[in-house]
């Protein structure tokens, strides 16, 4: 936005930061926040520090010294920007699950390895993190962030240092990460609602147990190798006891059945299982294809003779009329048995919102601009970023309800 825009906004973004930075303490370091923020929500090509303190007349070095060093804690500032959130975006849908990275020229910055970069579709240099986002039908915010530290980062003292990276920081996976940040929310006190991922979450099936030990429903997309039964494993006879030894708990593995990939499991789908669906009006006309849903129980560890706690879970799929094979499959855990088949249907297809959201957050917002290279200053500058960006939502929220206030005709009441 330009500069007469934001002054239009000023009065509006201090009311907003009002108990959003009640905790950043001294004086000058709401100067500084509301300095950062300005310049992030500035046009300008680039949101690095620089860039910032010449956009909005501010001294750099100060301005760095708030970002990358100043003991604010980032924890209290998100959980307050996620009740804000919650109230803001109202009849909210699902929490989404995603990751996106940060390419990167050198080795410095923390995070920073050779691995897959999602912004560039292939390994190359970058920092991941992964994200939760808070998602009504129309709009959705972040509202938490976790750094994705490859094990090169922990391993070694000098790159720990290096990157000043808390003692207590341990390596997490993509996926432990985000049940971190499900556990975040949670003891935040956000709603629950159904958690959405790709299948890079989805295929993991621990990822998926740690959901329903925290009494997580979701839809999550899987790929077509995954194996299951379409029949409950549990009613599977367990052996008579042998007259020496314990009692067997489970049953032989060669009494079960041979699990299918969700592949033939599709193909095993009668006619009459297949749906026509329209699920939502898109910008092209209506979201419509052809669906079917089967019970189904994972065969995760089953050649190895593990026995987890297993679940039944819809197994959705879509199989678009006229093409060769599916196109998508997701795994769902709900509490409603009854679900209708388009609820079903939209929930799975709720996370493409995430995606416009990290487009926004980097082409609007510079969340992959900053430049300093410290664990720290990194979570600061995500924070930043995610409450220039709740901002925005507001002033869309705002602008919708004024619209309707001018439409409505007093006449017809």
């Amino acid at each position: 936005m330009t500069s007469n825009e934001f002054a239009a906004l000023d009065e509006r973004l201090d009311a907003f930061l009002i108990d959003l930075t009640a905790s950043l303490g001294r004086s000058e370091r709401h100067r500084w926040a509301k300095a950062y923020l300005q310049g992030l929500l500035l046009d300008g090509a680039r949101k690095s520090i620089e860039p910032l303190a010449l956009r909005t007349g501010v001294d750099v070095q100060s301005l760095r010294q708030f970002v990358g060093q100043s003991p604010w804690a980032v924890e209290e500032i998100q959980a307050q920007l996620a009740a804000k959130t919650v109230e803001m975006l109202s009849e909210p849908e699902v929490w989404m699950i995603d990751e996106t990275s940060f390419p990167k020229a050198g080795q410095a910055s923390v995070g920073v390895a050779r691995q897959y970069c999602g912004a560039l579709g292939k390994i190359a240099n970058c920092q991941v993190a992964v994200s939760l986002h808070w998602s009504t039908s129309e709009a959705s915010c972040p509202i938490g962030w976790r750094l994705y530290l490859p094990e090169s980062w922990l391993k070694t003292p000098e790159r720990r240092a290096a990157g000043k990276i808390p003692d207590e920081v341990v390596y997490c996976s993509k996926n432990q990460l985000a049940l971190g940040l499900v556990d975040q929310a949670l003891g935040w006190k956000v709603p629950r609602l159904p958690v959405v991922a790709d299948s890079a979450y989805g295929n993991d099936f621990e990822f998926r147990a740690g959901l329903r030990k925290r009494k997580m429903q979701y839809v999550v997309a899987v790929e077509p190798s995954t194996k299951a039964w379409t029949s409950d494993p549990a009613t599977v006879p367990i052996p008579a006891r042998k007259p020496r030894g314990r009692p067997p708990e489970y049953p032989a593995l060669n009494d079960m059945p041979e699990p299918q990939t969700l592949a033939e499991i599709a193909r095993t789908c009668p006619p009459e299982a297949w749906r026509d669906v329209t699920w939502r009006q898109g910008t092209k006309g209506p979201m419509r294809s052809r669906f079917a849903r089967v019970r189904v129980w994972a065969a995760h560890g089953w050649r190895k003779s593990e026995h987890p706690k297993r679940e039944m879970e819809w197994l959705l799929i879509e199989w678009p009329e006229g093409a060769k094979e599916p196109s998508d499959y997701w795994l769902a855990y709900l509490d409603d048995p009854a679900v209708s088949l388009r609820r079903l249907i939209r929930l799975a297809r709720a996370r493409w919102r995430v995606e416009m959201d990290y487009r926004e957050l980097k082409e609007e917002l510079g969340l992959d601009h900053y430049e300093g290279r410290h664990w720290l200053g990194w979570h600061h500058h995500v924070t930043l970023v995610s409450i220039a960006f709740a901002f925005l939502r507001a002033e869309q929220v705002r602008s919708k309800k004024n619209f309707w206030c001018d439409a409505h005709d007093p006449a017809s009441d």
